[in-house]
């Protein structure tokens, strides 16, 4: 094995890799076998006892999920894997997007009983924004419901993926004893007694053999549809080897033309080898992928960086992370050149140069020391006070800046204060630092009320804040009701007219402008355009009138809440050749647009949520009445096993409080998802109570 302290493993023989998959579909448990029949730990953590690895967050163990990505290195084969375990909850989903962001490979897990669900859909579409290739592992296949061949047909239908077997189960429920892999058309019988650890290797049971032909057969056709070379020797009738089906797998993965499918049961040990083999064999190393692409800082010109040691260093800040004893931890992919610890990195945002105090390879809340890492690798850096999540870090001579996170903006807001005088010092700073770790946690004050808001993406994401807040600064808050993110909008073109006109004795002010608004499109976001022409309005002061614009968008006239997807155009005005000023333009600006608001039919809008609740068909009345309470509009109902599965679409504004409802109306058998999903206009008698208040 290599040398420890300097990382610079070879290239085609290290794989970043992420876990990612819906609530319990058993990500974190897959995650732990890993570790385990990797060497990197001696006995197995386990979830539900609270003794995952990975999970080391008090509050992680106590609840039995996944609030933030853990990050860890081991070995297979002769492979170095950089292994991510991310969160399956939406509450944290800048988590999975910042993972995605820089992984080269992702095992999606889907439970063998629930398939397809909507958190495996929204982390399915992170990976393709990212362009993330992935294996498909249907965990869980000894559960009682749990099935193979529906589930690979739900991946093909709902998440549009070519969905391919090179596995498929021995038997299924309690009797899943082994897999047949279809690529070297063996079987692996397990012995229940190891742990998994120890398996037979034997021909395909007579019982299995025609299916498993059968599945072989398609399974090389599917191949063969999505790669010229396996197409050319299956057409021309030519001997396939077992070699040729491994690399026309590895490429058609690597070019997300197909997703591989596997199967097994984590917490069984069943099948975890077999994956670990996949991720070695079929996903991708660093300079498998494309260069990474990136932007010149002055010039906006396109960069490109290939993963390798020579080129000049490019790395990507994906992660802060605040710890009890190095004080803050930045996660670093590095996609070239050879970090070193001790050295100096340039940050563009900042124009600045920071140093690298130390280098550490991280495995879970644990560390390493290292000197130096090369391109492919994922680190921790510590000593980088001034970098962000998002920041691009390279060398100070070859600046470049890669692309930016998506970050969702909050759609939950909760008041908060300070219990003592000295909680409020503590109080800020404890904010400081979640702010600068999660880029969906904001924060801003009230201007009426002068009340700290904090703001996520869900009331669990802001209860684990507040919860962190207590045990790792020790500040005690009290907390307002949750409130939501409402926006307004306009629902008619308007013109107005705004006048700004001050006489003083001396220098007066003046800005006068014209200003008309029309709809757009939702979720278009706010324009602005001039059209002024003929000097009515001097061009220097088009921008004065544009800030006046967007300061008003940023208060809204029904009820003080952010204006969104309005374009406003300022087509006339006049100015004062002494008096005029850009402060008195932004002013007339300011009030052009609100008196044009007013007239265009201005509405409230409110954020839908798609939430998804399953539970045994006994309670399914119970449920949906209550949620037809919640002015809720029913998109599908259908059955998932022996359940019954109900998708809706809910504003947020209902859901609160919705975990002990469905659980009181469910004898606490009912689980529940819920996701933003888009903002549509409030009703009018709930507009008005909200107007009042």
């Amino acid at each position: 094995m290599a040398d420890e302290k300097v990382i610079s493993y070879p290239l085609d023989k290290i794989r970043n890799i992420g876990i990612a998959a819906h609530i319990d579909a058993g990500k974190t448990t897959t995650s732990e076998r890993i570790l385990y029949y990797t060497g990197r730990t001696y006995k197995i953590g386990e979830v539900h006892e609270g003794t995952a690895v990975m999970d080391w967050m008090e509050q992680e163990q106590e609840r039995g999920i996944t609030i933030t990505s853990a990050a860890t290195t081991c070995f297979w084969r002769d492979c170095r894997i950089n292994l991510i375990d991310t969160p399956g909850h939406v509450d944290f989903t800048i988590e999975v997007e910042r993972s995605m962001r820089v992984l080269d490979g992702c095992v999606a897990v889907f439970g063998a009983v629930e398939g397809v669900e909507p958190q495996s859909e929204t982390v399915w579409r992170q990976a393709d924004r990212y362009r993330v290739p992935r294996i498909a592992f249907i965990n869980k296949m000894d559960r009682t419901g749990a099935c193979f061949y529906p589930n690979i047909q739900q991946m093909r239908d709902q998440l549009g993926a070519v969905a391919v077997p090179i596995q498929i189960p021995i038997g299924k429920e309690d009797t899943f004893k082994g897999i047949i892999d279809l690529v070297l058309m063996k079987a692996h019988i397990f012995h229940d007694e190891s742990l998994g650890a120890k398996f037979d290797t034997v021909d395909v049971p007579a019982e299995f053999l025609d299916e498993a032909k059968k599945m072989r057969e398609e399974m090389v056709e599917r191949l063969s549809e999505q790669d010229d070379v396996l197409m050319d020797k299956y057409l021309e009738g030519k001997e396939i080897s077992v070699d040729d089906i491994k690399k026309a797998i590895r490429r058609a993965t690597i070019a997300i033309k197909i997703t591989p499918v596997i199967c097994g049961s984590a917490l069984k040990n069943k099948g975890v080898q077999m994956l670990l083999d996949a991720v070695v064999d079929y996903l991708p190393a660093p300079m498998d992928i494309e260069s990474i692409k990136g932007k010149h800082p002055g010039d906006d010109s396109d960069i490109e960086r290939k993963p390798n040691e020579k080129e000049p260093l490019t790395c990507f800040a994906f992660k802060i992370a605040s710890d009890k004893f190095v004080g803050s931890l930045t996660f670093i992919r590095i996609y070239s050149g050879v970090l070193t610890s001790g050295s100096y990195v340039y940050n563009p945002r900042t124009e600045r140069k920071e140093r690298i105090g130390r280098l550490l390879l991280m495995h879970a809340n644990k560390r390493e020391e290292i000197e130096s890492a090369g391109a492919g690798n994922i680190v921790a850096a510590v000593g980088l006070k001034d970098t962000r999540t998002g920041d691009s870090l390279c060398d100070e001579n070859h600046p470049v800046v890669l692309e930016k996170l998506f970050v969702p903006e909050p759609v939950i807001w909760m008041a908060i204060e300070p219990k003592t005088k000295a909680d409020r010092d503590k109080m800020s700073d404890a904010l400081g630092r979640l702010i600068a770790e999660d880029p969906t946690f904001r924060v801003k004050t009230d201007q009426e009320t002068v009340q700290t808001l904090i703001g996520g993406m869900g009331e669990l994401h802001l209860d684990i804040k507040v919860d962190i807040m207590k045990r790792d600064y020790g500040v005690l808050v009290n907390v307002g009701k949750p409130q939501v993110a409402y926006r307004e909008t306009i629902s008619s073109a308007a013109e107005g007219e705004g006048k700004f006109i001050k006489q003083t004795g001396g220098r007066g002010q003046y800005g006068h402008c014209y200003l008309r608004i029309e709809p757009m499109e939702r979720g278009k976001g706010n324009e602005f355009v001039n059209e002024v022409v003929g000097g009515s309005v001097p061009r220097e002061y088009i921008p004065a009138i544009q800030k006046g614009v967007e300061e008003a968008e940023n208060n809204g006239v029904i009820a003080g809440y952010p204006v969104v997807d309005v374009k406003a155009v300022v087509y006339d005005g006049s100015f004062h050749e002494v008096d005029s000023s850009e402060i008195a333009f932004k002013m007339a600006g300011i009030l052009g647009f609100k008196e044009a608001f007013q007239r265009a039919k201005p509405i409230l809008l409110e954020p839908m949520m798609n939430v998804e609740v399953v539970m045994p068909e006994e309670y399914a009345g119970d449920v949906i009445g209550d949620l037809n309470s919640r002015r809720c509009i029913i998109q599908e109902m259908g059955n998932r096993g022996h359940l019954k599965a109900v998708k809706a679409l809910v504003p947020l504004a209902e859901m609160f409080g919705y975990a002990t409802s469905v659980r009181s109306l469910s004898q606490g058998r009912a689980t529940y998802t819920m996701e933003p999903h888009s903002y549509q206009e409030v009703p009018r008698v709930i507009a008005d109570k909200i107007k009042a208040s």
